[in-house]
């Protein structure tokens, strides 16, 4: 299905896509994210693991829904932490990373962590919305009012924590004239919000989604301003760390050929499954 080995296929083709555009930045960010990365990974694990077997038995499901539950929550809290790590930044010295073990764990990669952790909540309950009839989707309706406080909780807690990590993100912030171009992404945060909370009192069942992946990409794209030009906050820049023109020449051609294949198949995939799932829908 799109929502599970599609996924995946996006997870691995961003990692793999890094190592080959940005291979300096590869080399730096990965030693200093090993845990979390490790973390990631074991929870995807049980995820999966979890997924395949929990159908296969009764008597053990339970733990099966812990397995699923305790991954899911693992995988999403250990990519928030790796994302305030990078965002907080990280000590290099010659090209290299020269920080310790347990440089990332601060109070703002946690705080981080739990902002990721809430906002996919809200996009599993949005989009349970859209798949779902009867009491599971009166259930999502509950969780996506408590998940959508939670995300803008913890939007204001990073937004507010961001300026003060680095000098340069509060210029970038609160300087003039850039506060011009930066105020536009928390006005539209604040809007698409406002236009959250409506579709979901007017039990809109497909709209919110939408809308929680806009608020996901204003909140990416917040932290874009912050950090740009670098791709290693105060180390190395998006262009230092860009691999050589013959090697993005190569990957361009490789992108214009599969990125269209995928996401034709993909789109293909989402329309197979579309519409609600019920009780007595199957596709085995």
């Amino acid at each position: 299905a799109p929502v599970w080995d599609g996924n995946e296929t996006w997870l691995v083709l961003g990692g793999g896509g890094l190592m080959a555009a940005f291979p300096l930045a590869y080399a730096i960010l990965m030693p200093a994210l090993y845990t979390p990365i490790i973390a990631m990974l074991i929870g995807l694990v049980f995820r999966g693991v979890a997924f395949e077997f929990r159908w296969r038995t009764q008597s053990e499901r339970n733990r099966w829904d812990i397995a699923f539950a305790g991954g899911s929550l693992v995988a999403a809290m250990a990519q928030g932490v790796a994302l305030g790590a990078i965002l907080q930044g990280v000590h290099v010295e010659g090209r290299h990373y020269a920080g310790g073990w347990w440089d990332w764990l601060t109070p703002f990669s946690i705080l981080t962590g739990c902002a990721v952790v809430a906002g996919y909540g809200l996009l599993g309950a949005t989009w349970l919305l859209m798949k779902t009839a009867g009491e599971l989707r009166d259930h999502a309706y509950r969780l996506s009012r408590i998940l959508l406080l939670a995300t803008i909780i913890a939007i204001v807690a990073v937004s507010a924590a961001t300026p003060f990590l680095q000098a340069d993100y509060w210029r970038r912030w609160f300087e003039w004239p850039n506060i011009i171009f930066a105020a536009p992404i928390p006005v539209t945060v604040a809007v698409v919000t406002l236009l959250l909370l409506r579709s979901l009192a007017n039990r809109q069942d497909y709209r919110p989604f939408f809308l929680s992946l806009t608020l996901f990409a204003l909140s990416y794209a917040g932290l874009g301003v912050s950090m740009y030009p670098y791709i290693v906050p105060q180390s190395v820049t998006i262009w230092q760390a860009a691999a050589p023109a013959n090697s993005l020449n190569f990957m361009i051609y490789g992108i214009a050929i599969l990125v269209p294949i995928i996401l034709v198949y993909t789109a293909w995939a989402y329309w197979v499954f579309r519409g609600k799932v019920h009780a007595d829908s199957g596709y085995h």
